[in-house]
């Protein structure tokens, strides 16, 4: 669906370039002329929003890195340095942070409306499994992050979690001696994250560029999730997502400013404050805010080794979920019944993350096991089933016949249910 390139030199150098290197006509075809859906709402401007944060994170990560020292005795101080001393540290470091917690945060809502939308069914899954992997990606980068300060709760974090390696049967051991660099956690494991840090912020804006590639070979979904018939369906890229992209960007500004001048220490943890001390456990290990429904999951199952198997397996039904769901109707507005299922597993993510933020003891634990099950049931059952018995409400024509008549369901379905 890449739009047709308009673009015309206007000089005698672009006209050198152009035809050297035809980057210019490739932007202008791509986010000029590119054809969008006319009736995007404003739930597709956080692709935007993220491509801003990612560029912001890698820019103050970058001057951060210049600055930190990856020496368990020197850790602690280099980042109270970077705040005292450095000039504008204190800003740059939070930004960073807070960025981080946003970034997961318009993330979240990105794939939630994926899911309500149907923005991974065909012909879409290949770019659905590209951003499942960058999530993937963005929580080992968030977790390595984490680690770097070298508080209390940075270091008790990076013990529990790589711990939870050697319950692999046979490789485990070894592999997380590779993580430690030795047999505890310390200077070299620091060392390892901090590298691991630094790359893998680049590794997602490489996924980026494929998942934008994706999205145009492919074309964007509408919440009508009804394929563009015409030229009618559709506008140009700029000036009509763009306006609209840069609004809804400024407003994430506001609430990005606020959290940075206001509340910036609001999404940390009174521990990490204190230097690492392997000699003394704090009484409640907790990850950061957006781990939190993936650790209810893991302290869910008693077993060592099945908790991290379904740890794991949370994130890989996400691969998987193009093909969980039998539907052929992509949008959960023509789908009364998936709509329901869809807000009930949107409840059942935040409860598990309102459990992994409690005491692994008594209620919590039953619900997060009630909680658990219920997520995988959502895919492996719910969705399969729904997808067959389930009867969707007529669709439109076109967009441009729903976009004109101010209705989602205006005309019975003559066109494609995919």
């Amino acid at each position: 669906m890449e739009g047709h390139s308009t673009y015309q030199p206007k000089n005698g150098a672009a006209k050198w370039l152009e035809r050297r290197l035809p980057i210019m006509g490739l932007a202008h075809s791509s986010f000029v002329a590119y054809p969008t859906p006319r009736n995007l709402n404003y739930w597709w401007t956080f692709g935007a929003i993220l491509s801003f944060v990612l560029a912001e994170q890698i820019i103050t990560g970058i001057v951060l890195a210049m600055h930190y020292v990856p020496a368990g005795s020197l850790a602690f101080s280099s980042v109270e340095s970077i705040m005292r001393d450095v000039n504008f540290g204190w800003l740059l470091r939070y930004i960073h942070a807070n960025g981080a917690s946003l970034f997961f945060f318009a993330v979240y809502i990105h794939m939630f409306r994926g899911m309500y939308y149907g923005s991974y069914k065909e012909p879409r899954e290949v770019l659905w499994i590209l951003g499942v992997l960058i999530l993937l990606l963005m929580i080992a980068a968030a977790f390595m992050g984490y680690v770097l300060p070298w508080g209390q709760m940075s270091f008790w974090a990076a013990t529990v979690i790589t711990n939870l390696f050697s319950a692999i049967p046979l490789v485990g051991p070894s592999i997380t001696e590779w993580l430690w660099g030795g047999f505890a956690v310390d200077s070299a494991t620091l060392n390892r994250f901090y590298a691991l840090h630094y790359l893998l912020p680049f590794m997602i804006a490489g996924v980026v560029v494929l998942h934008i590639w994706a999205l145009h070979v492919s074309g964007q979904n509408n919440p009508l999730g009804i394929d563009v018939k015409s030229k009618k369906d559709t506008l140009p890229f700029t000036p009509f997502a763009t306006i609209k992209d840069m609004f809804a960007t400024v407003v994430f500004l506001i609430l990005f400013a606020w959290l940075v001048f206001y509340l910036p220490n609001y999404m940390g943890h009174p521990d990490n404050y204190i230097p690492a001390d392997p000699l003394k456990t704090p009484a409640h290990i907790v990850p950061e805010w957006y781990f939190l429904p993936f650790y209810a999951i893991l302290r869910a199952i008693p077993d060592k080794l099945l908790g991290v198997i379904a740890l794991f397996a949370a994130i890989a039904v996400l691969f998987l979920l193009p093909w969980f769901d039998t539907s052929r109707v992509r949008s959960a507005k023509f789908r009364p019944i998936f709509r329901q299922f869809f807000w009930i597993f949107v409840l059942v993510c935040i409860g598990l993350g309102y459990l992994g933020s409690q005491p692994a003891e008594g209620g919590y634990v039953i619900a997060s096991r009630i909680l658990t099950a219920y997520y995988f049931l959502h895919f492996l059952v719910i969705l399969p089933v729904i997808g067959l018995i389930e009867r969707p409400k007529p669709l439109p024509n076109s967009i441009s016949e729903s976009v004109l008549q101010g209705s989602g369901a205006a005309a019975p379905a003559t066109g494609s249910k995919g």
